[in-house]
C-alpha cells in the first residue's frame, strides 16, 4: 500500500450547500383555554405514542423534463400520443409517465399508501410507483403502490417521490387521473440507517444481452435514442433512472471490456421482472431464483408456458437490452452472454456508498485530471468507494480538494469534489 502525500496547504474542504431539516417525532398536546380536562392516568414512561401518518396531495398540473408523453388538461393527466410506447418493448400501445415532485416528510417513514381519483377505461391502465430517499441521499428502488396494498420501502426515508404510468390500447380512450393523494407512515420494521452504509460488492449475474438499436425511438424515461448511444434496458420499472440521470446504473462486462451505463428503458420482454432482487422481493415470478430472468426461464425451460407477462412466445432468453454504443463497446457483434452488476443493490462489506452531484463527471484511470478518462457519471447517482488518496489538487466551481476516491465499479478515480458530502476526506473510507 502506498503512503499518500501530505494534504496540500490551502486545499479547503468541499462544502456543497445542502438543505438540512431537523427530524422530530414529538407529539404536541394542545389544551383549549377554559376547558376542564378530566384526569387520566399518565402513560408509562416507556410507552411510545405512534406518530400520525403524513398525507399530501400531488400537483399533477406541473409537468416537467422527467415526464414522458403526458398532457394535463380539464383537470386531469392523460396519455398525449397513443402511438408512443417504450422502445425496447416493441408494443403498439399508448404509454405515458409522470414523475411527481419529491415531498419531504418531517420524520422517517417506510410505507406509502396511494389514493387515486381516476377514470380508467377497460383498455387502459394506471400504475403508481413510489420511492424514498434516506437521510444520506440514497434512493431506494421504485415500489408499486396499489389500492389496499401500500408500498413497503426497504429502509426509512425522509423524502418520498411518486411516479404515474399510464397505458391505453391504440385508438382507445386513455385513463384520466384527476388526483393522487399519498399517505406515509412507519411501521417500525425498516432497518436503522447508518450514513453512509458500508456494503459488499453489488449483485452480479450472467445474463443474455440483445442489441436494442431503434435509433430515433423514445425510451421509457423519455430519452430519444441516438446513434452509438450508451444505456441499457431492464425488464422492470423498479430501476428506471430519470432521463439524463445515472441514479440506477449497471456495469456490463462483455468479451472485450466492461462499461458502466444508466438504465433508461424497460424491457426486453417483460416490465415487472426485477430478476436482480432476491426471490421473495421480486415483483413477479417469485418462484424463480435471484439473477434468472423470466424470459430465460421461459425460453430454456418452458416456464410460464414459454411466454412472457403479455402472453407472447419468448424467442430468446434476453434479460437486458444494450444500446448500440454499449453493445459494441463491450465487444459484442451479435446477441450474447454478458456479466451484469446492478450497482445500486446492497450487501455489506469492503465498499462505502455515497451520492454524487454534477453532470458528465469524469472517472480517471489515475487520480489526476490528465489521466485517461475511463468512464463518466452522466448525472447525480450513487457510487461505491473502496478507498481514497491525496493526489492532484482540483479546483472547480469555487471548491478545492486534493482527495480522490477509487470507484471499483468503474475501475477509476473521481475527485472528492463531486462526492455529495460536506467532508473533503470521506469519513470511514481507508487510504488506497
Amino acid at each position: 500500500m502506498l503512503t499518500p502525500p501530505l494534504r496540500r496547504r490551502g486545499s479547503a474542504p468541499r462544502r456543497r450547500p445542502r438543505t438540512t431539516r431537523a427530524l422530530t417525532g414529538t407529539v404536541c398536546l394542545l389544551a383549549l383555554a377554559g376547558t376542564t380536562l378530566a384526569a387520566t392516568p399518565a402513560p408509562a414512561a416507556d410507552a411510545a405514542v405512534p406518530p400520525s401518518p403524513v398525507s399530501w396531495r400531488a400537483d399533477l398540473s406541473r409537468t416537467g423534463a422527467d415526464d414522458v408523453n403526458v398532457r394535463y388538461g380539464s383537470g386531469a393527466l392523460r396519455v398525449r400520443d397513443g402511438s408512443v410506447s417504450p422502445a425496447s418493448l416493441g408494443r403498439d400501445r399508448g404509454y405515458a409517465s409522470a414523475v411527481l415532485d419529491t415531498h419531504h416528510v418531517d420524520r422517517p417513514v417506510n410505507r406509502v399508501s396511494v389514493d387515486l381519483d381516476a377514470t380508467v377505461p377497460d383498455a387502459a391502465g394506471v400504475e403508481v410507483d413510489v420511492r424514498g430517499r434516506a437521510a444520506d441521499g440514497i434512493w431506494t428502488e421504485w415500489r408499486r403502490a396499489a389500492a389496499g396494498a401500500p408500498a413497503e420501502l426497504p429502509r426509512d426515508v425522509v423524502d418520498v417521490q411518486a411516479r404515474l404510468t399510464l397505458w391505453n390500447a391504440k385508438g382507445e380512450p386513455t385513463a384520466a387521473v384527476r388526483a393522487v393523494t399519498l399517505t406515509a407512515d412507519g411501521d417500525g420494521t425498516a432497518p436503522a440507517e447508518s450514513a453512509p452504509a458500508t456494503r459488499a460488492a453489488a449483485f452480479s449475474a450472467r445474463v443474455y444481452a440483445t442489441r436494442e438499436g431503434l435509433v430515433g425511438h423514445t425510451t421509457a424515461n423519455g430519452h430519444v435514442i441516438q446513434a452509438n448511444d450508451h444505456f441499457v434496458a431492464l425488464p422492470s420499472r423498479r430501476a428506471l433512472s430519470p432521463n439524463g440521470s445515472g441514479q440506477y446504473s449497471v456495469q456490463v462486462c462483455g468479451p472485450a471490456r466492461c462499461e458502466t451505463a444508466p438504465v433508461w428503458d424497460v424491457g426486453p420482454w417483460n416490465t415487472h421482472d426485477d430478476h436482480w432482487n432476491p426471490s421473495a422481493q421480486r415483483e413477479q415470478w417469485k418462484d424463480l431464483p435471484q439473477g434468472l430472468p423470466e424470459a430465460q426461464a421461459a425460453y430454456e425451460d418452458g416456464y410460464n408456458g414459454g411466454r412472457d407477462e403479455f402472453g407472447r412466445q419468448v424467442a430468446n432468453p434476453a434479460g437486458i437490452d444494450l444500446a448500440d454504443g454499449t453493445f459494441y463497446n463491450v465487444g459484442l457483434n451479435d446477441n450474447g452472454w454478458v456479466t451484469v452488476t446492478y450497482l445500486w443493490t446492497e450487501g455489506g462489506g469492503d465498499t462505502t456508498s455515497f451520492p454524487t452531484w454534477g453532470t458528465d463527471v469524469s472517472v480517471r484511470q489515475q487520480a489526476t485530471t490528465t489521466s485517461t478518462r475511463v468512464a463518466s457519471l452522466p448525472g447525480p447517482t450513487t457510487v461505491r468507494v473502496r478507498c481514497q488518496v491525496h493526489s492532484q489538487l482540483v479546483n472547480y466551481d469555487g471548491y478545492s480538494n486534493d482527495a480522490w476516491s477509487y470507484l471499483p465499479d468503474y475501475g477509476g478515480y473521481v475527485s472528492n469534489i463531486f462526492i455529495d458530502v460536506a467532508d473533503a476526506w470521506l469519513p470511514g473510507v481507508p487510504t488506497c
